[in-house]
């Protein structure tokens, strides 16, 4: 593990002025060298050059949010994250490391969910680089790395919970925010160990495999057709209790028992119907 150690170099502006004016004296040497036939200051011309040149090589530009990790012979010596134009030694190499946030858009991955069923699932990761020397020295491709675990967690996600199931249950498509939520914790401990921070992971696609969507089609459409009904004939009993309670209450009709079970057929069926009830009028009685 390498701790991040954030640091601010010499200003590049000065480094840069003395480069040029050792180049302008460089020039100035060589030429006086040259007419006054005199080897040693055309010498000293000619290492001012290699200097100034020298002093060129340590200047680097650290855009906004960007950072450049700086490493001397193997050693980490540091990272620059302030942008602007900057001077370090010549001899550390200036690794670029950008910290602007990045989306992967994961491919779409059939798994089996926790029941078994084979589904489709994919995801989208907001993340971005916080540490940048755990970015560079802890892993070999931070980007292949986020990818790869990325998928892993979603492939976890999807066999830990059921695609659907009761209202009261944690499912996939039911309680989205619960499942993305668990995402991002869950990508946020693998990815850690990279210095990335996940600003946002959520579900962008979920349905079932396609050789089991017909057949899971019809299981929610029967299944809703049940629930529809068990909500009808609950409020109908009620509708019918109602009614009852406020015939008795206010003595409009007096109901034997077997009156009161033709009226509570007759009010179930034109309330559960799929249809509109056809008024019957009955010219007899319900006595022989």
């Amino acid at each position: 593990m390498h701790p991040e150690k954030v640091i601010r170099p010499v200003s590049g502006w000065p480094m840069l002025a003395l480069a040029i004016l050792l180049f302008l004296g460089s020039i100035g040497l060589v030429i006086t060298g040259a007419v006054l036939d005199v080897g040693p200051i055309a010498l000293v011309g000619v290492l001012t050059l290699l200097v100034g040149t020298f002093l060129l090589v340590g200047l680097f530009v650290v855009q906004p949010n960007q950072s450049k990790v700086l490493v001397l012979f193997g050693k980490y010596v540091g990272s620059v994250k302030e942008d602007g134009f900057w001077f370090a030694n010549p001899f550390a190499r200036k690794l670029t490391v950008s910290l602007r946030a990045r989306t992967l858009n994961g491919d779409k991955l059939k798994v089996n969910e926790l029941t078994g069923n084979p589904i489709e699932i994919a995801a989208v990761v907001v993340w971005k680089i916080e540490d940048t020397s755990k970015a560079i020295f802890d892993v070999d491709d931070y980007t292949q790395y986020v990818t790869t675990q990325s998928e892993s967690a979603v492939r976890k996600l999807a066999s830990s919970y059921p695609y659907d199931g009761p209202e009261d249950k944690i499912t996939l498509r039911g309680t989205r925010d619960e499942v993305n939520h668990h995402l991002q914790e869950e990508l946020q401990e693998r990815l850690g160990l990279a210095g990335v921070v996940v600003m946002e992971a959520r579900l962008s696609h979920l349905a079932y495999a396609p050789e089991i969507a017909g057949a899971m089609l019809q299981r929610q459409q029967a299944q809703a057709v049940v629930d529809a009904r068990t909500t009808i004939v609950e409020g109908a009993v009620g509708m019918v209790e109602h009614a009852l309670q406020e015939l008795n209450a206010k003595s409009v009709v007096e109901l034997d028992d077997e009156r009161r079970a033709a009226m509570v057929s007759n009010l179930l069926v034109v309330l559960c119907s799929d249809h509109a009830a056809q008024p019957v009028v009955n010219t007899g009685t319900l006595y022989p």
